[in-house]
């Protein structure tokens, strides 16, 4: 099976490029977008991936603004062969330059959701390390990602407006990922296995010369099983962009966390983050989240349109929903990111915390798998 990829030297089996080198059912390949205003007033994400041993393209597009509703499209279809088509119904995306500039169109269609939006690099490209998980023998996640910082400019309509997406004013981050990990239905068949838990954190935040990016994966006592932490350039314009990669960043030598939790809920108060470097000197970096987007809405522990699903040769899906009318102990709901303000006591910034908190965890007191922060 070729498509026009075959045709570059980038083979890294002797397969074509459209058959995966594992058989593994969960193997897929993501794009991933956010995007949000300086001032915190709206929020807006997307995401499009192949999974090719499940033969499903799917996308999604999500937006909310302070005080507003959340709005989400959905879309889903037999996966095509080419690996170049890039499009599900009214939704595409488009590389306009690798690695520099991405093109995003919804079109017109009953959702009332539309947008044409452009996302222009200010950084490099970052790899993060390598991501491998086991439950039990199995090999359950094991993905390789790289993250950019860069600025949005187009339209955005919703069903309550329109947002301002201008470049001088809405950051961005794209995260490329690909590999293996839980999507779409569960295996049926086999010994039944106890739900697992997970204590996910993702904060990408931008300063006024560099980005910073701390990432971490915990178990149920608190112990790590990932941690990463970078800093790097951040370009005033596209043409500065040294390249696909940046000398200039810095890779930390441990990251630490602390999350205050709203009483009754899961959902973070506050968080501070410690990036610790090379020579032992520590930047404590304090958050303070302004706006929350569920990450539902682009399929994350959705009930009916998780990533992945077989949802038939072409189908699409709109909802919208008040986030603060939300049971944020619901299983859906645990899986946010939240625009945030940050500090480090002389500089300010502003990005995004992304958290998930599945199960017990120690740390924060959490003994079962829904239950909230005490008062």
């Amino acid at each position: 099976m070729l498509n026009k990829l075959d045709d570059y030297p980038i083979h890294q089996t002797p397969e074509p490029i459209a058959h995966p080198a594992t058989s593994d059912r969960n193997v897929y390949d993501r794009t991933w977008f956010n995007g949000y205003a300086a001032d915190g007033s709206f929020y807006f994400a997307i995401g499009m991936a192949v999974y090719p041993h499940r033969g499903v393209l799917d996308c999604a597009f999500s937006v909310v603004e302070r005080d507003g509703r959340q709005h989400c499209f959905f879309g889903s279809r037999r996966a095509p062969a080419e690996r170049t088509e890039m499009q599900v119904g009214p939704f595409r995306i488009e590389i306009a330059e690798p690695m520099l500039r991405t093109r995003v169109v919804l079109d017109d269609n009953p959702s009332g959701i539309a947008c044409d939006l452009t996302f222009s690099a200010r950084s490099a490209n970052i790899q993060e390390m390598r991501q491998t998980f086991f439950t039990g023998a199995r090999r359950t996640m094991d993905a390789t990602r790289f993250d950019q910082f860069g600025r949005w400019s187009g339209t955005l309509r919703h069903p309550d407006g329109e947002s301002s997406v201008r470049e001088e004013d809405c950051h961005g981050t794209k995260d490329r990922s690909w590999g293996v990990r839980n999507v779409g239905e569960p295996d049926a068949g086999g010994a039944p296995r106890p739900p697992g838990g997970i204590f996910f954190l993702w904060a990408p935040l931008f300063w006024d010369d560099h980005v910073s990016n701390a990432v971490f994966f915990d178990g149920a006592r608190g112990e790590p099983l990932f941690r990463q932490a970078y800093v790097a350039p951040l370009y005033a314009q596209e043409a500065e962009v040294p390249g696909v990669e940046d000398e200039g960043e810095e890779r930390m030598a441990a990251a630490l966390h602390r999350v205050s939790y709203h009483a009754g809920s899961r959902l973070a108060r506050a968080a501070e983050i410690d990036l610790v470097r090379l020579d032992g000197t520590t930047r404590t970096i304090a958050l303070e989240p302004v706006l929350r987007f569920q990450m539902k809405g682009l399929g994350y522990f959705h009930p009916t349109w998780s990533q992945g699903m077989w949802k038939g040769e072409l189908a699409t899906h709109a909802e919208s929903y008040d986030v603060e009318k939300l049971d944020l102990l619901a299983l859906e709901n645990m899986h946010v990111q939240q625009v945030v303000r940050a500090s480090d006591g002389t500089r300010r910034g502003i990005g995004v915390l992304e958290q998930v908190v599945m199960g017990p965890y120690a740390p924060a007191g959490f003994a079962a798998y829904t239950d909230g922060a005490s008062a």
